[in-house]
């Protein structure tokens, strides 16, 4: 608060004479007049502090785009092209989507069937599903089960088991989803014996060391084409993004 304040006040102080805006030569007296002129000026036109404010919020945010644009494109090949992960919808789309998620997290379950809306309503997105569990062991146990299916049974079953575990219910203990597998008509023992597999472990470190580059602290975050969006995002707003971008690559 204090630097925004002294920001502003240096501002006020540009519209001063030039001989009265050397403030790190004015007296005492000088500087408590110069400090008293500005504290009543904002006090009698406190929208100013708002307008102020506003602009540095905007600012903010553009940075943080503009970051997080630079970020995308260091990490563009562990994004888009990582063999650890399963890639759904139309591999050879226009448009990539990229989805860091938690099987256990509330707006991912959420996103879920918008996601998937997505990719059929539009049948030219590429999505990439990155496996992030962070909300505990749970999260992990789901994520290493999920992977573990893609090992031993291959992408078409892990597709039915990420759909299935987004929207149980219930803890996910491996009894728990064990069942669910055998509900869905695949070989729970054979996705077990492979939950040890060297490439789950690798696959969810992978994830969360390209996580931390990215300085991604929530799920689901999005990676639309170079823009990361992070937060639940509703089906008219993913429809939104894909559009700007196909305008943009043209």
């Amino acid at each position: 608060m204090l630097k925004h304040l002294s920001a502003l006040a240096l501002t006020c102080a540009m519209a001063l004479p030039a001989a009265a805006t050397d403030l790190d030569n004015l007296t005492d007296a000088e500087r408590a007049a110069f400090r008293a002129e500005v504290r009543s000026y904002l006090v009698e036109n406190p929208e100013v502090l708002m307008e102020a404010f506003a602009v540095l919020e905007q600012r903010q945010a553009e940075a943080e785009v503009e970051r997080d644009a630079m970020a995308v494109a260091a990490n563009a090949n562990a994004l888009f092209a990582s063999a650890f992960d399963v890639v759904l919808g139309n591999p050879e789309g226009d448009i990539t989507v990229v989805e860091f998620m938690d099987y256990r997290c509330g707006f991912c379950r959420r996103a879920h069937p918008e996601v998937l809306d997505l990719v059929e309503l539009d049948g030219n997105i590429r999505l990439v599903v990155k496996e992030f569990p962070i909300l505990g062991e749970q999260s992990v146990l789901a994520s290493r089960f999920a992977i573990a299916t893609r090992v031993a049974l291959g992408d078409e079953a892990y597709f039915e088991i990420f759909d299935a575990m987004m929207t149980m219910r219930g803890d996910m203990t491996q009894p728990a989803l064990m069942a669910l597998a055998e509900g869905l008509g695949l070989d729970s023992a054979a996705i077990v014996a492979s939950l040890d597999d060297p490439l789950v472990r690798q696959t969810i470190d992978y994830n969360r060391a390209l996580g931390e580059r990215l300085q991604i602290s929530g799920t689901p975050t999005f990676v639309f084409g170079d823009q990361m969006v992070r937060g639940y995002v509703p089906l008219d707003g993913m429809l939104e993004i894909v559009a700007m971008l196909r305008d943009d690559a043209q």
